[in-house]
């Protein structure tokens, strides 16, 4: 297990980069702690898998270290890092059965014969995979062969970090709910660091104690899930996290008011002035209906119920605005307005949060 630094980090594919929108992954200056369990999240494209990569010593970077436990690691190779890394694609022995497998980064180890068997039963029941361990991998089907390099991946408990690159993407929906669920006991047990790349907020949520959220090469924010939801450091995490994300509408802002298309909202704090693009972001949860004359005036294009609770699409001036109203709650033809709870309300210059004054 390995406390991991990343030291004024980071990385472009280009030879000669000469401006910061030719980097992958912009700087980033971390420290991951010893025996936690971290999601990578963000959209296509975002830079997970580079930095993944890089943590891993597949991918050497632009400018930067890696140290594990403080000691410098950069220039070390994969095979001298003591990680084991699970792709988004299987990777398995075809000739070898599920056991031998399983076995191999033990044996390859020279781990004593009965400790590998007992190891191997063990993961092999956590992967639901006792039935097949004589089996060859060959003719197994894509999730099948990926729950191999999953058990591959966790068979060694001596690893200083235990990275997966979007591991579930051929699994199955139902044997994804448990796959998660056994990694995170899997976690809970051995306290292995985990390092967990994902675009599929769900996973992300579900998995990690910290997520990690990435947009356009940079660390945006990096918190527990009930931070990510309640206080957003940038739009995008308000947008990526949730579902409907957040609400983010153009504002002017004065003290501790805003005016929102001419409509002045309460905001509860006072902020200072602001310079930039100004923009107002609630969750639909902080979100209502009401009839009368004050808030936004809206038109509701449609309801969406869910089960759980009704997911209503609003339009104020050409802009979408969710709410989600309770289940057995009744939306009336008159309930053309839409009120914001103060407590919800986050404030953002140039797509960041801005703290209110006396926070």
């Amino acid at each position: 297990m390995a406390k991991i630094t990343l030291d004024n980090l980071a990385h472009s594919y280009l030879p000669n980069p000469t401006s910061e929108d030719d980097f992958a992954l912009k700087e980033l200056n971390h420290d991951w702690v010893d025996g936690e369990a971290y999601a990578l999240l963000g959209a296509s494209g975002c830079g997970k898998s580079t930095l993944l990569n890089i943590i891993s010593g597949l991918l050497h970077p632009s400018q930067g270290r890696i140290l594990f436990n403080d000691r410098d690691v950069t220039n070390d190779p994969t095979t001298k890092r003591n990680i084991a890394q699970v792709f988004q694609f299987p990777v398995v022995y075809d000739t070898m059965t599920v056991r031998d497998n399983l076995a191999f980064p033990l044996r390859n180890r020279g781990a004593d014969a009965a400790y590998v068997a007992q190891r191997v039963q063990q993961i092999a029941g956590m992967i639901g995979m006792e039935d097949m361990l004589n089996r060859k991998a060959r003719g197994l089907t894509a999730d099948a062969k990926q729950k191999i390099s999953l058990g591959r991946g966790m068979v060694r408990e001596d690893v200083n970090a235990l990275l997966f690159d979007e591991p579930l993407t051929v699994i199955d929906p139902h044997m994804k709910w448990e796959l998660r669920t056994q990694l995170k006991s899997l976690h809970h047990e051995f306290g292995h660091t985990m390092i967990y790349v994902t675009h599929d907020q769900t996973e992300a949520l579900t998995f990690a104690d910290k997520v990690v959220v990435m947009y356009d090469g940079r660390v945006v924010q990096m918190g527990t899930p009930q931070e990510l939801f309640e206080t957003p450091q940038h739009t995008f995490v308000g947008y990526f996290i949730g579902s409907p994300g957040m609400n983010v509408l153009d504002a002017t802002v004065t003290g501790d008011k805003a005016v929102i298309g001419g409509h002045e909202i309460d905001l509860g704090h006072g902020f200072a002035p602001l310079d930039g693009k100004v923009e107002l972001g609630v969750r639909p949860e902080f979100t209502r209906l009401a009839t009368g004359e004050a808030g936004l005036p809206v038109t509701i294009k449609r309801i969406e119920d869910v089960g759980r609770h009704k997911i209503v699409r609003a339009d104020f001036n050409g802009s979408e605005i969710n709410v989600i109203a309770e289940e057995g709650a009744e939306i009336s033809p008159d309930m053309n307005r839409i009120v914001f709870d103060p407590a919800g309300v986050n404030v953002y210059a140039n797509s960041w949060r801005v703290a209110p004054q006396g926070a």
